[in-house]
């Protein structure tokens, strides 16, 4: 087909016909990613099953002679405090670390009990599973399995828990619950309180709400004798880390408020725990659900995430100790010359052991296994029972011995369950391994150990030998099935995960060919084009493209990702170099590209500084500059004014802009909104700093009302622009009219994204400004007289976008996540709205701002005569081209879980990028498809020049 026929059809099809490639590879990876997604993120199987008193009649283990449940109970009542995001060092001593930092030492109340009372009291390191969101760690609690990946999508809309847990177990056998806090709980159990009294919880600005809540149903609920077992969730220090950090006067301010809480509780308890009094079997127990990092967040792996405390106290009299080989505690002398012992277990342990020392039967999912310190606390319960000849320790390790031959059968008639019910369980092997090491300990338990337990005449020397040999043994089974758990838990659909990997597959080749088929239209190829430095740039950005794609697949590489896209941009910029040399052009601004690559390197350490939570870079989500040198006042006073200064600059080039000939209705309306509202943002930055000493307004409009004012102008802006060209008669040339359009969408989105980026964000906006010129200048020296050829430029243009995320203080994790710019101009909680100014924040720079600005890479290199037909295809081109290396690093990405799915870090580090690079990836291709509904209109060419596109 002739060219000037292909213009001609491709023009009778309107803007179609340059924009179905583009919604088709959006309908695609939709395909795939939901295919994929629906593979890999699958939980495990859960079973509708539950545990009955019945059942342990059905196990090999002994019976108890007091019409108790599983266990003989040793506890009546429980008081359960839960503190969010409580790190292990917020409860531990200082001496226990390195070094002393100004959160410690504030919960003095918990060291002074245990070290006062250390066989009735005791603090836990408690270890938990990842991902440690609030939600997963609350089910992980409660059911004693391990919740998988999948459930972080459900971590802002809980559903309620289907499978056996601790809750269910209580409200099933008689007990009463009371609950007040964290609305999480009456998500996951609807149904299963006796009272309840929830408040709010994603509203992370609000730091007293639901702790005052908290406080003021506690202290009266411990004098009532309606519950069983009261449940107080307390979430102000969560939240005081989300928005100020740990190293934060509001952190110190909220540990010191639950000290003075926790006094009041423990003296209720103590005064009341006489007997014949309404707390003289009780058990109080206060922990955290997961820790969180300097920076407040939370979500991954990290020691900080996954370290948190767990307090336990016994208000009767206890055995005189735990034997040592039971015994984790190390101990150290605090500040005050108290000597402390802090025990360690993991929270997986957690149901059971909670569910023993109650007397209620176990969870039927639980694998987790009675941890034997916290289940000593109970022990002066079982006295009575016990013979003359036998130590109270003695009589503890009977009991215990007992309650882990129910533990382990429990935990065995699951997985033989959940083996026989899944299509993907444990493998043959495992299960083997699993039946061997139970049988050893089953047969050991039968034939010695229980004839042992049921001859009464047997004396300690005896006695404690076997129950040590058996309680090893019950350990050493229970141990294989949490690690084979652990490693094996979640059940891929590799099926579906094939199906999904296949179907990118055709994406990418899909989109090759669009490409050559768009250079086939115009005759080009890399050997009709007789430029050498079109070849040299292919092969320079299919082997940069390959290299950044190739690093996902390591996790070194993919913790030190922005310092591989800088480099890769950096390798870029010497390429270009040369090329300037050579053709002695844009030599000045190949150097300048490098040195911008340099400062952005610099940046970006600084990013990873945060990400390593150095307390230097965490005081404020908005500045990671104010602390870098926040000694010096003057410092101090340029962060504040820098940022400002640039915004007016910023003002001042647009309003220049807005001078030329070509800017008319609505353009020039559009932008000067975008300079009305960065008068906005600076006076919304002076009402909000402590620096200047003025006040323009009241603090409560300066905060709240000029963001959502210029949230509406933007919204406002984006309309006009949506909808104004439908309705004015387009005069122009079609470059004028394209960079009149890019100009327009960019100011338009700018002012929100500098908005929710803090005082970083005119810098970062001056850089992506710079790098982008730089790189628009690189297509002069790139391609031949039509330039078709821009695949290193657009590379470039990728790579830069990439370096901006982490330049703007994120990383693929969601611990990178800013949550206080969700809430810039909101005091409460909308999970739409919410989540639209999050996602803005987080890829406004690197994804919505790169992807409205590529016609510009076009507008550079356009020459009047080759029509509008040519340029819509070199738009259409580019965009399916930026398109591609965005989804080639996706793919890549998939591969990379796929293989990983297995690895330790699955959780922790290759499905949390996974999920940021889908978003991404969806994300780039729904902003190209809108691009190309607002970029493919009717632009206007001179009509005596149209004849020389038919030629």
């Amino acid at each position: 087909m002739k060219q000037s026929e292909t213009t001609s059809l491709v023009a009778e099809r309107g803007k179609w016909g340059y924009t179905w490639p583009l919604w088709t590879t959006l309908l695609l990876h939709l395909l795939a990613v939901f295919l994929f997604t629906a593979g890999f993120l699958l939980t495990r199987t859960e079973l509708p099953h539950r545990s009955h008193c019945s059942d342990v009649s059905h196990s090999p283990c002994l019976s108890s002679n007091n019409g108790s449940c599983w266990t003989k109970p040793a506890a009546n009542r429980l008081v359960l405090v839960v503190l969010d995001a409580l790190r292990f060092d917020f409860v531990a001593p200082s001496t226990f670390f390195a070094e002393s930092k100004p959160w410690m030492d504030r919960l003095q109340v918990l060291k002074n009990v245990a070290s006062a009372r250390p066989l009735s009291a005791r603090i836990f390191k408690a270890i938990a599973d990842p991902p440690t969101t609030s939600l997963q760690r609350l089910k992980g609690l409660t059911t004693g399995g391990l919740p998988t990946f999948v459930d972080v999508g459900n971590s802002f809309g809980a559903p309620a828990i289907v499978e056996d847990n601790f809750i269910n177990q209580l409200v099933l056998n008689g007990k009463k619950v009371v609950m007040m806090g964290d609305d999480t709980w009456t998500q996951l159990f609807p149904h299963h309180f006796e009272r309840s009294y929830p408040y709010p919880s994603f509203n992370v600005k609000d730091l007293h709400t639901v702790d005052n809540g908290c406080i003021d149903h506690l202290l009266p609920s411990l004098y009532e004798e309606d519950w069983d077992v009261l449940i107080a969730h307390f979430l102000g220090v969560d939240h005081a880390g989300h928005i100020f950090g740990v190293d934060s006067a509001p952190m110190i301010e909220k540990l010191e408020q639950y000290n003075t809480i926790l006094e009041r509780v423990i003296e209720v308890l103590e005064n009341q725990s006489g007997p014949g009094k309404s707390h003289e079997n009780t058990l109080l127990v206060v922990m955290g659900d997961h820790g969180q990092t300097l920076n407040g967040d939370h979500g991954g792996g990290s020691a900080e995430e996954v370290e948190t405390a767990i307090f336990a106290m016994s208000f009767k009299k206890p055995i005189s100790s735990v034997p040592p080989e039971f015994d984790s505690c190390s101990c150290q002398l605090d500040l005050d010359g108290k000597n402390v012992c802090v025990s360690s277990m993991q929270q997986l342990d957690f149901a059971v052991t909670v569910s023993a020392l109650l007397g209620i039967p176990f969870p039927y999912g639980s694998i987790g296994h009675i941890n034997p310190e916290l289940y000593a606390l109970g022990a002066d319960s079982w006295n009575l029972d016990a013979s003359q000849k036998l130590s109270e320790s003695d009589i503890w390790m009977q009991n215990y011995a007992n309650a882990l031959c129910i533990n382990s059968w429990q935990v065995k008639r699951y997985v033989d369950a959940y083996s026989a019910s899944s299509a993907v369980g444990f493998s043959n092997d495992d299960l083997s391994r699993i039946a061997s090491v139970y049988a050893q300990a089953e047969n050991h338990w039968s034939h010695s150990t229980k004839k042992l337990l049921l001859d009464i005449q047997n004396d300690s020397d005896t006695l404690v030998p076997a129950l040590k040999r058996q309680i090893d043994a019950y350990f050493k089974f229970l141990t294989t099935v949490s690690e084979l758990a652990r490693s094996k838990w979640t059940e891929f659909d590799l099926k579906m995960m094939g199906t999904g990997i296949g179907i990118m597959l055709i994406s990418l080749i899909f989109q090759f060919l669009t490409i050559l088929r768009a250079n086939k239209q115009h005759g080009e190829t890399l050997s009709s084009s007789g430029n050498s430095w079109v070849i040299t740039g292919s092969v320079f950005t299919f082997f940069l493209l390959g290299i950044r794609a190739c690093s996902f697949l390591s996790n070194s590489y993919i913790l030190e990702e922005g310092k591989v896209a800088n480099f890769l941009l950096s390798t870029s910029g010497i390429v270009a170099l040369r090329q300037s040399v050579i053709k002695g052009k844009a030599l000045i601004e190949s150097i300048g590209f490098l040195i911008l690559s340099t400062f952005c390197r610099f940046v970006i350490e600084v990013g990873l500084s945060k990400q390593a939570a150095t307390s230097a870079f965490m005081k404020d989500y908005t500045s990671w500059i104010v602390n870098i040198a926040s000694g010096l006042v003057v410092w101090d006073y340029a962060a504040e004014v820098v940022p400002m200064l640039a915004l007016i600059l910023l003002a001042a080039w647009l309003y220049n802009v807005t001078s030329g000939s070509f800017f008319d209705w609505p353009w020039k309306y559009v932008i000067l909104g975008t300079i009305l509202s960065y008068v906005l943002i600076i006076v919304h930055w002076i009402t909000d700093s402590n620096k200047f000493g003025v006040a323009l307004m009241a603090e409560s409009i300066g905060r709240n009302y000029i963001p959502r004012i210029v949230y509406a102008i933007a919204l406002g802006q984006l309309l006009l622009l949506g909808f104004g060209q439908l309705f004015m008669k387009n005069c122009l040339d079609y470059k004028a009219n394209l960079v009149a359009k890019t100009t327009a969408m960019l100011s338009a989105w700018s002012s929100t994204v500098i908005l929710l980026s803090g005082k970083q964000g005119p810098m970062v906006a001056f850089a992506s400004i710079v790098g982008g010129y730089f790189i628009m200048k690189f297509v002069d020296i790139e391609g031949g007289k039509q330039g078709p050829h821009r695949s290193f430029s657009i590379l470039q243009w990728s790579l830069s976008a990439t370096c901006l995320f982490f330049c703007s203080g994120h990383w693929c994790a969601f611990d990178g996540l800013r949550y206080g710019a969700a809430f810039i101009g909101f005091e409460e909680f909308v999970l739409v709205r919410q989540a639209i100014l999050l996602a803005i924040d987080t890829f406004g720079f690197s994804i919505i701002l790169p992807v409205f600005g590529l016609p510009f890479l076009i507008a550079t290199k356009y020459e009047a005569n080759l029509g509008k037909h040519f340029l819509f295809t070199q738009l259409s081109q580019m965009y399916t081209t930026y398109g591609l290396i965005t989804a080639i690093t996706t793919t890549f990405t998939i591969l990379c879980v796929t293989i990983q799915r297995r690895h330790l870090m699955v959780w922790g580090l290759f499905a949390p990028k996974f999920v940021f690079d889908v978003f991404n990836l969806i994300l780039t291709d729904v902003l190209i498809c809108l691009a190309s509904i607002y970029y493919f209109d009717q632009g206007k060419d001179d009509p005596e020049l149209k004849p020389s596109v038919a030629e």
